[in-house]
């Protein structure tokens, strides 16, 4: 079994670099439903997995790709990275965790761009996840 894994988009990337003791399943600019045509056949069977998606979806599919994606997760810990921006989005999100009592991480210290972390805070959220 792999000990950490990240799966995700540019956010997850970026915590990779702070995790190089985690695999990951990560692709900037990736919205749920590509990760998952991309990534269906990987290895989603971790002690951590840390999820960051959401922030390149479009609200129509977002709550269905999500839950496909965590039902393959088998998983002692799944952290939930909440995007930034889009509230509808940060919801849905919170949602699914809720229902497996995964845990929600926010981005407390952002870029200029408002949507990725700052250095720091992508330490933070390395952190945080251990």
């Amino acid at each position: 079994m792999i000990e950490c894994l990240i799966l995700g988009d540019s956010i997850a990337k970026g915590i990779s670099t702070y995790r190089p003791d985690c695999v990951s399943y990560s692709k900037s600019g990736i919205n749920s439903s590509d990760w998952n045509r991309k990534y269906y056949n990987h290895n989603t069977h971790a002690i951590t997995t840390i999820i960051s998606l959401g922030s390149n979806d479009y609200k129509n599919k977002t709550e269905l790709e999500l839950r496909f994606l965590r039902a393959e997760i088998k998983s002692e810990r799944v952290y939930w990275i909440l995007p930034a921006i889009k509230p509808d989005i940060q919801s849905i999100i919170k949602l699914i965790a809720s229902d497996w009592g995964d845990t929600v991480l926010p981005i407390t210290k952002l870029s200029p761009d408002k949507v990725h972390p700052t250095g720091l805070g992508y330490k933070e959220l390395a952190i945080a996840t251990k």
